[in-house]
C-alpha cells in the first residue's frame, strides 16, 4: 500500500491539503500528516517515497499515482530550496509527524534536555552565552545574559514565558514551529527552566492560531513526564499586537489590561507576578536544544557573521514568486533572498520595495540589496531585522499610502499608555494626508482652535509640514514606552526618503 505524506499545518490546510489527503485515501493510500517543508508556493505538497508533488488538487491524484503527473518536483530533500539552506531550528520540518513522540526521539529529541539536566545550571547558561544566541523576537538581545540575570535574581518563584504572539504581517515561523515541531519548543523551555531555576512555564499564543494552540496543548499532555518538574500552560491572547511586547504580554497573562509597563524594573528581575522571569520568543527557545547538544554551542557560534550568530528562519512573503520559510546563517544579502531564493515578484514586475521586520520595519530600496542579513548592518542602515519577515512589493505599490498605513496601524494597535504613540500616530496620519494633498491647501482644524495658543493659525507650507513630520517621528521614536510607537517612524521615514514622488 502506498504511503503518502502531506503537511497538516495551517497554510497547507488553507490551500486544500485535507481535500488532497482525502482523495489519496479514497484511492487506497495510507496518508501520514507531517510538518511542512516550508515551500509554501508548492502547497498542498505530497511526498511519496521521498519524491514530491505539488501544488496538488484532488483531481491531480490519479496522475500522481500513475507516475504521469506534471507536478512532480523530484526528491524534496535535494530540491534547491531545501538543499541550499542551513537548517537547525527547522531540521525536522517536513520529515516528522508533529505529535509523534517516537519521531521526535528518533530524530535526536530530548538528548539536549537530558544532557542539560546533568549539568549545573550555571554551566547551561555559560553554553548559551558562548553560542552567541540572540533573541529572535526582534530586539536581538543576548539570550544568555537574560538567563544569567534571572538565575542570579532572588524571588519566591521564577518563570519561563514563551512569547508566541506572532503578530507581524508576513511572519509565520513561530506558527510553523508550534504546529510542526512542538516538542522542540517544549524541550527548549525545559532547558531554560533548569538553567534559571523555574518550575512553571507559560506559552502565550494569539487566538488567531487555533491549530498551533491545539498542537501545543496535545504536545504538553504527551510530554508531561519528560518535562517534569516543569509545568507548562498555554495562555491564549485576544490578538492585541502590543501584547507581543514582553511587559504587555505579562500583564495579559496576569489577567490585566494588555498595556506596556514602564521600565525599570526589567522582567528579568520583576516580571510575571512580580517574580524574576525569562521571556523569550519561540525561535529563541527552539534553538536551545541544538545549542545544548554536544558541541552545539561551538557549532552555533561558528555560523553567521560578527555579533549575529547562528541561523535565522527567514520568512519570504508578499508579492514574491517563491514564498516560504528559508533558514540560513546570518550574512546572506537581501538581494540574494529576494531575487535568487524568492525568485523575484510573483507578478513578474520589478521589485520596488522590501519591508523587513514586520509592519513597523523600514522599506528598503533595491539600491540597498547589498545589505547582509545581520542585526548591526540593518541598524546602521536605519532598518530592522525584527522577526525575520521579508515582504516584497512590486512597482505598483504606492509608498505614500504604505507610510500612512504605518501610522494607521499604530493608532489602531496602541495600548494608549503613552502620549507619543497614542496621539502621535493619529496626528501622523492626518499630517501625511495633508502632505499628499498639497500641504497648504488644507488648514489644520485642531491648530486653528483658539485654545491652541502656541500653534500657527494659518496653513503651513509643504516644507513646514515635512519638517513637522520629521519632528513627530523623532518624538515617537525616542519618547514612546515600547517599540510599537518607537518603530513606527521606520517605515514612514524610509518611504519618504526613497520614494518622495509617492507623497504628492
Amino acid at each position: 500500500m502506498t504511503t503518502v505524506r502531506i503537511p497538516d499545518d495551517a497554510l497547507a490546510l488553507a490551500c486544500g491539503a485535507d481535500r488532497v489527503a482525502a482523495a489519496f485515501e479514497a484511492a487506497g493510500c495510507t496518508v501520514e500528516r507531517v510538518s511542512s517543508w516550508g515551500m509554501h508556493w508548492l502547497e498542498p505538497l505530497a511526498e511519496i517515497g521521498g519524491q514530491g508533488f505539488g501544488p496538488l488538487t484532488p483531481a491531480d491524484v490519479p496522475a500522481v499515482l500513475a507516475g504521469t503527473s506534471p507536478k512532480a518536483i523530484g526528491p524534496i530533500a535535494s530540491h534547491p530550496w531545501i538543499a541550499s539552506q542551513q537548517r537547525l531550528t527547522f531540521a525536522r520540518a517536513g520529515r516528522t509527524r508533529p505529535l509523534s513522540l517516537s519521531d521526535y526521539q528518533q530524530s535526536g529529541g530530548w538528548q539536549a534536555l537530558t544532557r542539560a539536566r546533568g549539568m549545573a545550571a550555571a554551566e547551561v547558561v555559560a553554553e548559551v552565552l558562548a553560542s552567541g544566541l540572540r533573541g529572535r523576537g526582534g530586539a536581538g538581545f543576548p539570550a544568555g545574559i537574560k538567563w544569567q540575570t534571572v538565575a542570579n535574581a532572588r524571588g519566591a518563584e521564577k518563570y519561563v514565558v514563551c512569547n508566541a504572539d506572532e503578530g507581524d504581517s508576513g511572519t509565520f515561523a513561530d506558527r510553523m514551529l508550534m504546529e510542526g515541531d512542538p516538542f522542540q519548543l517544549l524541550e527548549g523551555m525545559a532547558i531554560a527552566a533548569h538553567a534559571v531555576g523555574a518550575q512553571v512555564g507559560y506559552i502565550y499564543v494569539r487566538s488567531e492560531y487555533p491549530h498551533a494552540i491545539a498542537k501545543l496543548e496535545a504536545a504538553i499532555a504527551l510530554a508531561e513526564d519528560r518535562l517534569a518538574p516543569l509545568h507548562i500552560e498555554v495562555r491564549v491572547g485576544a490578538g492585541a499586537y502590543v501584547c507581543g511586547e514582553e511587559t504587555s504580554l505579562l500583564n495579559s497573562i496576569e489577567g490585566k489590561r494588555g498595556e506596556v509597563r514602564a521600565k525599570p524594573p526589567l522582567p528579568a528581575l520583576e516580571g510575571l507576578f512580580g517574580c524574576p522571569t525569562v521571556v523569550n520568543n519561540v525561535l529563541t527557545l527552539a534553538a536551545v536544544p541544538h545549542i545544548l547538544s554536544p558541541g552545539g554551542a561551538e557549532l552555533y557560534a561558528r555560523l553567521g557573521i560578527d555579533r549575529s550568530k547562528g541561523t535565522m528562519p527567514i520568512q519570504l512573503a508578499g508579492n514574491v514568486r517563491h514564498g516560504g520559510l528559508y533558514e540560513t546563517a546570518f550574512g546572506i544579502t537581501l538581494g540574494e533572498l529576494v531575487n535568487e531564493i524568492g525568485g523575484g515578484t510573483a507578478s513578474g514586475r520589478p521589485v520596488k520595495a522590501v519591508q523587513v521586520g514586520g509592519p513597523l520595519g523600514a522599506y528598503i530600496n533595491p539600491s540597498q540589496f547589498h545589505l547582509p542579513f545581520d542585526y548591526e548592518a540593518f541598524a546602521a542602515a536605519d532598518a530592522l531585522i525584527g522577526h525575520g519577515g521579508v515582504t516584497v512589493f512590486d512597482d505598483t505599490a504606492d509608498m505614500g499610502r504604505m507610510a500612512r498605513f504605518a501610522f494607521q496601524f499604530c493608532a489602531a494597535e496602541s495600548c494608549g499608555k503613552c502620549t507619543p504613540c497614542r496621539i502621535g500616530a493619529v496626528r501622523g496620519a492626518e499630517l501625511l494626508d495633508r502632505i499628499m494633498a498639497g500641504g497648504a491647501a488644507m488648514a489644520d482644524p485642531v491648530e486653528a482652535l483658539p485654545q491652541m495658543h502656541n500653534a500657527p493659525k494659518q496653513s503651513r507650507s509643504r516644507d513646514q509640514d515635512l519638517q513637522l513630520l520629521h519632528d513627530l517621528c523623532e518624538t515617537m521614536q525616542f519618547g514612546s514606552l515600547c517599540a510599537l510607537g518607537g518603530f513606527t517612524p521606520y517605515p514612514v521615514r524610509s518611504a519618504l526618503k526613497h520614494w518622495p514622488e509617492d507623497f504628492g
